[in-house]
């Protein structure tokens, strides 16, 4: 029986987990967005299913529903292995982000107030400090953060909808580049901060092509380099 002295509503109503299956596809679709599991990795259905403490079958599923979406490649006899993606798959997304992005930034600049300005100003120098701590998981969570603030802002929905189907893919093409990219992706961030306080729309989304272009280049140079 609950205490008489607990305000209304301070006890959350407990949610059922989910299907044990999504779970599992939700924590192997995260190691292999921040590359703990690594593109051309064997992936070994009972070594995962030991490392999350779960039985083989929802390993299993879990696999079956990443080859559909395209994040593992199923080969007949020899099993599981992270998608390797090509520079052209990369190319694709990484300009159709550009083009969600910079809208995204033209609204942001015609729509955000001081609250959500300084909400991107205290992931700016959260940011900072990640790229001077080395930590670049830490950077990558923060770039991605940084960029959802701002499509928040930018008010549209489809749009918002659109970039969270490419996010995680932006965010897989991304971490490879991170330590590249550095205090310059930061110093960018601040220059669209600058441009979107001022409302300035043009400005803001020259900057934030400028900026996503940036990234695709690099992600291109590491290959080379």
């Amino acid at each position: 029986m609950l205490s008489a002295g607990l305000p209304q509503g301070a006890v959350p109503k407990l949610e059922r987990p989910g299907p044990l299956r999504d779970r599992v596809y939700e924590a192997l679709l995260e190691l292999i967005t921040t590359r703990s599991l690594r593109p051309g990795q064997h992936l070994v259905e009972s070594e995962l299913a030991g490392h999350l403490g779960v039985s083989r079958q929802p390993v299993r599923e879990a696999l079956q529903r990443l080859n559909t979406e395209g994040w593992v490649d199923l080969r007949p006899a020899q099993g599981a292995f992270v998608h390797e993606p090509t520079e052209d798959e990369a190319d694709q997304l990484l300009t159709v982000r550009t083009l969600l992005e910079a809208e995204a930034a033209r609204l942001a600049a015609a729509n955000a107030g001081s609250a959500g300005v300084a909400a991107l100003e205290s992931l700016c120098a959260e940011g900072e400090k990640a790229v001077a701590a080395d930590d670049v998981d830490g950077a990558v969570a923060l770039n991605a953060a940084f960029h959802t603030k701002i499509m928040d802002l930018a008010g549209n929905a489809v749009l918002a909808e659109l970039a969270a189907q490419v996010d995680r893919r932006v965010r897989w093409y991304y971490t490879p580049v991170a330590r590249q990219r550095g205090h310059q992706s930061w110093i960018e961030h601040r220059g669209l901060i600058a441009a979107i306080t001022a409302r300035d729309e043009q400005l803001a989304t020259r900057l934030m092509r400028e900026h996503t272009e940036h990234t695709r280049r690099s992600y291109h140079e590491r290959a080379t380099s």
